[in-house]
Formats: C-alpha cells, structure tokens, sequence
C-alpha cells in the first residue's frame, strides 16, 4: 500500500476511536505493521508520536466539552480516557494552560489540536541523493539489546548512544575484530515481532565462521533490495536528520516501499570523508493494488 494513504488509515483509525483505550499498538495491528515500525515512521513523519497525537485530540476535544456543556468533570474525564477528575486536571492543564473549571469562564481560551491530515508537499526542488543495491543475506557478529519503542523518539533519550559508548569502554569492538574478517561497524535494528512493545537493537561486523563468544550473537539479514543513503555531517545529528528525509521525501514520491524489517546504519572506513555513515533500509517496489 502507499505510504501516505498507510499513515492515513492509520490517521483515520485512530479518529474513529478516539473515545476508546486504543495505544499505537492497536493502530499498528490494525495496518498489518509492527509496533515499532509504525511509531518510528508516525513520529518522523509527524512529528509527533501516535500516543501524543491521541492524548492531544482527546484533551482538545474535551476543551470544546467543557466550555460548550454542563456535564461534570468527572464525567467529561472519564469520557475521555482518565480514571479520576485529578489525572483529568492535571493532563488538561498541562495542554490548555487552565485548570477545567476555569475553563468554564466566560472568555478563556483554549487550545485545539486539529484532526491530522497526511500530504505530500513539494517545495524547494532540493535533491536527495540515494542508490539500490541488490545484497544476498549475510550474518553478522552483534552485541545486541532490548529497546522500548518509545525510545526512538523520545525527546533528550540517549540509550543507543550510551550503549555505543559503553561497548566502546568494555572492549565490545575488540573482541568484534578479534572473530571477524571484515571490520566494517553496522548498527543494526528490527521489530522483535510485530506486537512488541520492545525492538532489537546491535552492534556488529560482518561474520563468516568461528566459534560464538560468550554474551554474543549472530544477527542474520535477509536478501533483499536496499536503498541506501549518505549521512552527510561531522556528528551523529545527520543520521536523524537523514531518517526524517527518508520517510518525509524519499518514501512518499519513490516507487518504493520500505519493508518492515532489518534496517542498518554502516561505519565503514572507505566511505568518503565528509559521511558519517550509510543508512540502509530494505525496500519493494511499490504495485498499482
């Protein structure tokens, strides 16, 4: 399906239930992704999370509530998803400004978060530079780890950066080379299933045979067709910056689509010296269906 109208089922999907206790999660099952895939994607294109965006609709209609009836708060709270008039109180002034009763005020104003509509907007004429390859599967050697989805976006989250920095103090690097042949760093991650709460994330260098050391694992990436795109910069700043191209302009106007799978940034010497690294995700080309 295209990437855009994906998102707005998923857009959609989330307003018609707006009222009840949905989470990304749901929304995800409900377009055939998994969880982690949609939050990234939702939250690059967006801005914003999938959760965010439901608690932002919720609370703002609930705004246009309580200044237009005279239904109780407490009801008007358990309408929309709180459990008490105080995490009611506390989520609606933290959004509006005002508490709710002062929001029944002749003259308050409130603040709307208006229904999401996804377009694709051309502007600029900048280009973004990419390639296909074409690669048959490979296994690597990884330190891997268990992240939250929410982590990915997260605002001031450092967890894969810290893990970086810690198999970088312990020696992780050394024992990589010291059982591989090919030095190249990948960082790689995927959806541990499509209902996860949690993804994989590892560090890695190509592996071929040997003994597994302790504490490690073999990471196997599938054949497919990949599009892959230059990190241009000196600090890791490009490589969020380059994602939110990827899926703003490069997704919505290709004939691809990105498949929901292993997708890895590569550190590799022989990239030029401006590249901080090479993002690579796994596509298909997209059908007429």
């Amino acid at each position: 399906m295209n990437f855009i109208q994906n998102l707005q089922r998923a857009i959609n999907y989330m307003e018609e239930h707006i009222l009840e206790p949905i989470t990304y999660e749901d929304v995800a099952k409900h377009i055939y992704v998994s969880s982690y895939y949609f939050h990234r994607t939702f939250s690059l294109v967006t801005g914003i999370t999938a959760n965010e965006y439901i608690r932002n609709r919720r609370l703002s209609m609930a705004g246009q509530e309580i200044s237009l009836s005279d239904a109780k708060v407490i009801d008007i709270a358990l309408k929309y998803g709180y459990n008490s008039p105080e995490s009611f109180t506390k989520a609606f002034t933290r959004f509006h400004g005002i508490t709710p009763n002062v929001a029944r005020c002749a003259g308050m104003k409130l603040k709307s978060f208006n229904r999401l509509l996804i377009k694709i907007k051309l502007e600029g004429g900048t280009v973004m530079d990419y390639r296909i390859e074409k690669r048959e599967e490979f296994k690597l050697l990884a330190k891997i780890r268990k992240f939250r989805n929410e982590s990915i976006s997260e605002e001031g989250n450092t967890e894969i950066p810290d893990f970086w920095k810690e198999c970088g103090a312990n020696g992780i690097f050394e024992v990589l080379k010291q059982n591989t042949n090919e030095h190249d760093i990948y960082g790689v991650c995927a959806p541990i299933s499509k209902e996860s709460k949690y993804f994989d994330y590892g560090i890695g260098m190509k592996f071929s045979s040997g003994n597994l050391p302790e504490g490690y694992s073999i990471w196997e990436v599938k054949p497919t067709l990949w599009a892959v795109f230059k990190c241009i910069g000196e600090t890791a700043d490009c490589i969020g910056e380059t994602w939110s191209k990827i899926f703003s302009e490069f997704l919505p106007g290709s004939e691809y689509n990105m498949i929901d799978d292993t997708d890895f940034e590569l550190y590799s010497q022989d990239l030029e010296t401006d590249c901080f690294c090479e993002i690579w995700i796994p596509i298909e080309k997209k059908t007429n269906a």
